[in-house]
C-alpha cells in the first residue's frame, strides 16, 4: 500500500485526477463525433446540405454538461484549498523566509537553518516571508505551493509529512538570475529524533548540505568549513549565492580581497571611485544600491531589519577576512 507523502498530497491527486478524467472523456467524445460527422455528412452521401435551425433540447443540452462539469471540478478544488487554508490549532509554527536566492527556516525556539526539518504526522504551519521580491514556497511531493509576498506577514500554508524521507523545495515563482538555485530539502523524521535534533542545534545552528555546496561553489580552492566560519556566516545569509571568494564575478562582484581596494561605484548615476572599508560594507550590507559597483546589477537584497546589529557586524568582519 502506497502512503501520500503529505495529508494534502492525496487530495491535490484526486482534483487532478478527475480533471485528467473529463478532459480525456471530451477528448473522445470530440474525436469520435468529428469523424461521424465527416462521415456521415461527407459531400457524396449530401449533395444538396441543408441549414438546421434551432434545436432547443440540444441547446440546453450543451449548455447544462459543461456547466455541471465545471463546477463539478471547482467543488473539489475548493475542497483541497479550505483543507490548505485551515490549519489545526496544534499545528508546530516554522517562519519561512525567502530571498534571492535561497530559503531559510526559523523555529519557534529561534534555531535557524536553510534546511526544513519536520516530524512526521505533526502539522506543520508554515509562516512565509519575502526579503525581497516574489517568490513562491513550493513542496512538489506534498502538493503544497505559495505565493510569498514581500511585506505580506499573513501568507501560510500547512501540511503534515506522512512519510520518513527528504523531499526538493523550490522557488516556483521566476524571481531572477539564479532562480533556479533557489532550492533546499524539507527533511521528515520520527518525532523523538526531530526533537533530539531541535535540542542540538544552538540559535545560530550548524552547517547544513546547502551551506556547504554554496561554500563550496564561491570557490575553486578546497575549503575547511569547519575552519572557515566567516565563510559559513556569509552561506547563511545569501552572500555566496551572488558573490565567489575566488576572484570569478558571478551576479555580484567577487568578495576575494575586497577590504581596502578601490572601487567604481554608481552614487546618484554618477561613477565615483572609493576605497572598501568598514562604513562601505556596512552601507553595502544595508543600502546595497546606495553606492553600486559599477557594471552589476541592482539587485542585491538588503540585510536592514533582516540581520541584528551583531549580525551585520559579524559580516563585516566576514568580509574583511577574505
Amino acid at each position: 500500500m502506497i502512503i501520500d507523502p503529505s495529508n494534502i498530497s492525496g487530495t491535490v491527486n484526486h482534483v487532478f485526477f478527475i480533471i485528467t478524467g473529463v478532459c480525456v472523456l471530451l477528448l473522445v467524445l470530440i474525436t469520435v463525433l468529428m469523424i461521424s460527422f465527416v462521415i456521415k455528412y461527407h459531400h457524396k452521401r449530401n449533395k444538396n446540405p441543408k441549414d438546421i435551425h434551432g434545436n432547443l433540447a440540444l441547446e440546453i443540452t450543451w449548455t447544462v454538461i459543461p456547466t455541471i462539469l465545471v463546477m463539478g471540478m471547482f467543488y473539489y478544488g475548493w475542497i483541497g484549498y479550505r483543507l490548505l487554508r485551515q490549519s489545526p490549532a496544534d499545528s508546530m509554527i516554522v517562519k519561512a523566509t525567502g530571498q534571492m536566492w535561497k530559503w531559510g527556516f526559523e523555529y519557534e525556539n529561534g534555531v535557524k537553518s536553510d534546511t526544513l526539518y519536520v516530524p512526521v504526522n505533526k502539522p506543520i504551519k508554515m509562516l512565509l516571508h519575502s526579503q525581497d521580491v516574489i517568490h513562491s514556497f513550493f513542496i512538489p511531493a506534498f502538493r503544497v505551493k505559495h505565493d510569498v509576498l514581500p511585506g505580506n506577514a499573513e501568507s501560510y500554508l500547512w501540511f503534515k509529512a506522512s512519510n520518513v524521507g527528504k523531499f526538493d523545495v523550490f522557488c516556483s515563482e521566476y524571481c531572477g538570475q539564479q532562480h533556479s538555485y533557489m532550492r533546499t530539502k524539507v527533511v521528515s523524521m520520527p518525532e523523538n529524533e526531530f526533537q533530539k535534533w531541535l535540542a542540538t542545534q544552538t540559535i545560530a545552528s550548524t552547517t547544513s548540505d546547502s551551506v556547504a555546496q554554496a561554500i563550496a561553489a564561491s570557490s575553486t580552492q578546497p575549503v575547511q568549513v569547519e575552519s572557515d566560519a566567516h565563510l559559513v556566516l556569509l552561506a547563511k545569509k545569501g552572500c555566496l549565492v551572488c558573490h565567489s571568494t575566488d576572484g570569478t564575478p558571478m551576479t555580484g562582484p567577487t568578495l576575494k580581497q575586497l577590504f581596502g581596494t578601490k572601487q567604481i561605484v554608481v552614487v546618484n548615476e554618477k561613477d565615483t571611485t572609493i576605497t572598501v572599508d568598514d562604513n562601505y560594507l556596512r552601507q553595502s550590507l544595508v543600502a546595497p544600491n546606495a553606492a553600486l559597483v559599477k557594471g552589476f546589477p541592482a539587485n542585491m537584497p538588503s540585510q536592514q531589519n533582516v540581520s541584528t546589529p551583531e549580525e551585520i557586524d559579524a559580516l563585516v568582519d566576514a568580509l574583511k577576512k577574505l
